[in-house]
């Protein structure tokens, strides 16, 4: 050993390492281990050798000549562990796994004399000795063989020792007849319907699953192993390829359902809407498994965004765990991802979603991950798609054990797939499964791999398919003869044929109509208008209003929360007035709550709120003891469950969104840090929240806070692209709402609850008006009898309605800058209409209010903070002019491609200037 290690140096350091190991020889690092075991063996060694006359020298050289053996053999342990699956034999292409040198007996560097060696080890197989040559050919076949372990880069011991136990089992209980015919079947019916598939309708797209078959192996391992685990319930996510024989195959979709979906007469029975592709198309269903037991299986659908759905699956999981009260173990319901090696190395969401599974707000229990590894992402290699060895590389962020396996061995996929589900019901986390297999197709039917991969085309085109390669392992081994496989396949033929027939059937009897329901579909009423019970009987709300300023004894609240926050609300209270943004927030939670309904807020820096207004977290100050009054209103109430997110958008919004689909009775809320940032997550966005009740019929009521409004902070935090939302509406897909009035925010969150539509809600909240004086609301504005109003008329009018000649519409903050110009230069013809709700957009309403302005008739003016070419101009004009049946006038900043100025002067100047501009141009 070098003098410069660190026991050389410092003995005392040595020696307590020395008695940790002594004591758990795993309590140590592995290099430390390994010295004390080889340096006690080889002094063990010695001490039973005579010395024969030999001098000190050479008892000396003998020591360090047995220690050095005794190193190289713990040494080459570790190798096997660590760089084992890098020699593994994974690609079905190849007839061999790759030559490492260093795993060879030369690169290890033993004589054959040492390879006769009897060893013993308490590392490797308990301490039982055998030759080194029979312990390096066993290591060769465990780590080395078809499957890849790799896990020796997890730091937790106890995790380690565990799989290193189910890993290194050299008699490993054989499957029996039936696992082996099962995992036939599996294949078979996966290879049957895709070619049946290729027949039937020739030239269609299907992104099949040809090649990667094994995929399905996994699948029903995981399903049927599920009860012995306590497991009820799957969610799963995946992109198209292989969906259709997931959706036929594993959620037993009927096939007349599928091969109507491929007719070219068909039209998705949706109540409104235009439905999706079939292999973006999700189902729900109950499988029975071999042992009698049933087992929920959901697949959510996705869109060709890829990884876009991981988040969105997980927060179903998290709401369906919720629902079965599984919030403690997390084992009842399992989130299974299905990826492409390509996306799973390259879309950012993976390592973003990977980060949300430990953490106290997203935690599902572990997810089981699913690699469908092609060796290729659409016409790109891997040496051009990642900078890392393995494409499962990012999961090694969270620590998460990963299995890599030779797809053309189905057996090996089923241990992997049943060690994967087990270990995620003992540690709760991810766990990967990497099928390394091809894509006998190109990227879809109609694409042709030999343009630009002609080698691995041509490799693909010469290599049987794997259920024909079992087939064959199977005859070998007597299992199963050829004509039981030929029988086994013709069942599933004849099944396909049948499934063709009643939709024939079905066909006729609906006499050219539909004859199937959506998948998944949940149809609704239509977006109306009819005011929603809101209000709360005045004794109720101040009730709730006091517990909320309520404290434990003896709990040190921070001074300034105390005096200033406190202060404010508990006068606020008593007075029944002055109840701003923040407190109408909390008193719209606290009275879902006592109503028996949940509430979630999750998204950056919530629990204090980004501007240091909401405080629904106390915090002790010498502590740091957490006390939550929400959650201390009633004995029996709803919970509030408030969590600080980690520092994303697309994953934490498309998780929050995925939860609202499976959690009615809960507010669902996110919240950006600025408006600007929910730019993060626009994929979430425009591929779920905007459009899947149209696509696939999934209405959510998810709630977006996304903090709005020009203060002069500069481009980066003024604009939440309120013209992006408007742009996305459609239909009555969801409501799009720029509030004046906290009263006004209280009835729209509890309106998300107490309606029966089921609408996203995104809210252009304030900042500066959190604590502007004007911006506060009374008690009695939010008590009985009172609700929401897509419109608000002017309450302030300086004159009489007769005399308005001006009607300047707006929402949101720049109201209030338009009523101080007017008291201030005490402007008595115009009148100030705020359209609190721009989407949908309540033409009756405004109508009704309009029509008290007769003389104003002829000079409408919007007015905006945003460039015209941004917020509700272009949204709104068309609406306006309809109505009025005049040009609208325009007062607002000018076009600009940068959200707002980055110059404070700037800024002051072009609002003073849009606000003069509305009472004059």
């Amino acid at each position: 050993m070098s003098a410069s290690l660190p026991y050389r140096a410092n003995a005392d350091f040595l020696e307590s390492k020395y008695l940790d190991w002594k004591k758990d020889p795993d309590s140590v690092e592995p290099l430390w281990s390994s010295f004390f075991e080889g340096f006690e063996l080889g002094m063990a060694k010695l001490a039973a050798q005579p010395a024969k006359g030999g001098s000190a020298d050479s008892s000396v050289a003998l020591s360090e000549k047995t220690l050095s053996f005794r190193m190289r053999v713990t040494n080459a342990l570790q190798h096997f562990r660590s760089l084992g699956h890098t020699a593994a034999h994974l690609d079905p292409l190849s007839t061999q796994g790759p030559e490492v040198a260093s795993l060879t007996v030369a690169g290890l560097g033993f004589t054959d004399d040492e390879l006769e060696e009897e060893v013993q080890t308490h590392m490797y197989r308990g301490g039982q000795p055998m030759k080194l040559k029979t312990m390096l050919a066993e290591l060769r076949a465990i780590y080395c063989g078809k499957t890849g372990f790799e896990f020796m880069h997890i730091h937790n011991p106890e995790v380690r020792t565990w799989l290193l136990d189910r890993v290194e089992v050299t008699e490993v209980a054989k499957p029996g007849a039936k696992e082996h015919i099962d995992a036939l079947r599996w294949l078979l019916e996966a290879e049957t319907f895709e070619r049946f598939l290729h027949r039937r309708f020739v030239g269609q797209k299907r992104f099949s699953v040809e090649g990667g078959e094994s995929m399905l192996v996994a699948l029903e391992t995981i399903l049927e192993g599920m009860p012995a685990y306590g497991g009820k319930e799957i969610i799963m996510g995946m992109a198209h390829r292989g969906r259709l024989s997931v959706l036929a195959n594993f959620l037993r979709k009927p096939l007349e359902y599928l091969f109507y979906e491929f007719s070219e007469n068909y039209v998705p029975n949706m109540v409104a809407g235009d439905g999706d592709v079939k292999y973006h198309l999700g189902f729900e269903t109950m499988r029975e498994t071999s042992g009698g037991h049933h087992v929920g299986v959901m697949l959510a659908p996705n869109p060709s965004h890829l990884e876009a759905v991981d988040p969105v699956v997980e927060g179903m999981a998290r709401a369906r765990q919720r629902a079965l009260g599984d919030t403690a173990e997390r084992r009842k319901v399992i989130p299974v991802l299905i990826h492409g090696d390509a996306a799973f190395a390259g879309q950012g969401l993976v390592a973003e979603v990977l980060n949300l599974s430990q953490l106290p707000g997203y935690r599902t229990g572990g997810t089981i991950h699913v690699i469908v590894n092609n060796q290729i992402g659409f016409t790109t290699q891997p040496a051009d798609a990642r900078s890392s060895d393995y494409c499962t590389d990012v999961a090694k962020m969270i620590e998460a054990p990963v299995f890599h396996v030779n797809g053309d061995s189905p057996m090996e996929v089923m241990r992997a797939a049943k060690l994967a589900l087990e270990f995620r019901q003992t540690f709760g986390r991810d766990v990967i499964l990497d099928i390394v297999c091809y894509r006998r197709h190109g990227h879809n039917e109609t694409d042709e791999p030999g343009f630009t991969q002609p080698n691995m085309a041509r490799a693909i085109g010469q290599h049987p398919s794997t259920a024909t390669l079992f087939r064959l392992d199977l005859a070998s081994q007597g299992i199963l003869d050829e004509a039981g496989s030929a029988a086994l396949q013709k069942e599933l033929e004849d099944e396909l044929e049948q499934g063709v027939q009643t939709l024939a059937d079905k066909d006729k009897s609906a006499n050219g109509g539909n004859p199937f329901e959506g998948s998944m579909a949940e149809p609704q009423a239509a977006y109306d208008y009819h005011p929603v019970k809101t209000g709360v009987e005045f004794p109720s709300l101040k009730a709730v209003g006091q517990r909320l300023l309520e404290t434990p004894e003896g709990f040190n609240l921070h001074p300034t929360i105390a005096k200033r926050f406190l202060a404010a609300r508990k006068k606020a209270i008593e007075a029944g007035e002055g109840i701003d943004w923040a407190y109408a927030e909390s008193l719209a939670f606290g009275t879902l709550l006592t109503e028996g309904h949940g509430v979630r807020l999750s998204g950056q820096d919530v629990r204090r709120g980004t501007f240091s207004h909401r405080h629904s977290v106390f915090y002790d100050s010498q502590t740091r003891e957490r006390y939550i009054p929400l959650n201390n209103l009633e004995a029996e109430q709803g919970r509030y469950c408030v969590y600080n997110s980690l520092l994303s958008e697309a994953a934490v919004l498309g998780f929050d969104y995925g939860y609202s689909l499976l959690a009615s009775n809960l507010l669902v809320c996110w919240e950006a840090q600025f408006g600007d940032f929910v730019n993060g997550a626009q994929v979430i966005i425009d591929q779920f929240i905007a459009s899947a009740e149209s696509k696939w019929q999934r209405p959510c009521h998810i709630t977006l806070l996304l903090p709005h409004g020009y203060e002069g902070q500069g481009p980066e935090h003024s604009s939440a692209r309120l013209e992006r939302f408007l742009q996305l509406c459609a239909g009555g897909n969801m409501q799009v709402c720029n509030f004046t009035t906290p009263a006004q925010y209280f009835h729209a969150l509890r309106r998300q609850i107490k309606r029966g539509t089921r609408k996203p809600l995104v809210v252009m909240t304030p900042k500066s008006l959190l604590r502007h004086p004007k911006c506060v609301s009374k008690l009695s504005d939010m008590a009985e009898g009172t609700t929401f109003r897509e419109v608000l008329d002017d309450e302030h009018l300086l004159g009489p309605a007769e005399r308005v000649t001006r009607l300047i519409l707006c929402s949101g903050k720049v109201y209030y800058d338009l009523l101080e110009f007017r008291e201030e230069h005490k402007i008595k013809n115009a009148a100030i209409i705020r359209i609190e709700q721009l989407y949908p957009l309540n033409y009756e309403m405004l109508k009704e209010i309009v029509s008290k302005y007769p003389r104003a008739q002829k000079k409408w003016i919007w007015c905006q903070e945003e460039p015209r070419n941004m917020g509700a101009f272009y949204y709104i004009r068309p609406r306006l002019e309809e109505l009025s049946n005049h040009k609208l006038r325009y007062a607002g900043r000018e076009r600009s491609s940068s959200p707002a100025a980055g110059s404070k002067a700037i800024h002051v100047l072009e609002q003073e200037k849009l606000v003069e501009d509305a009472f004059s141009v």
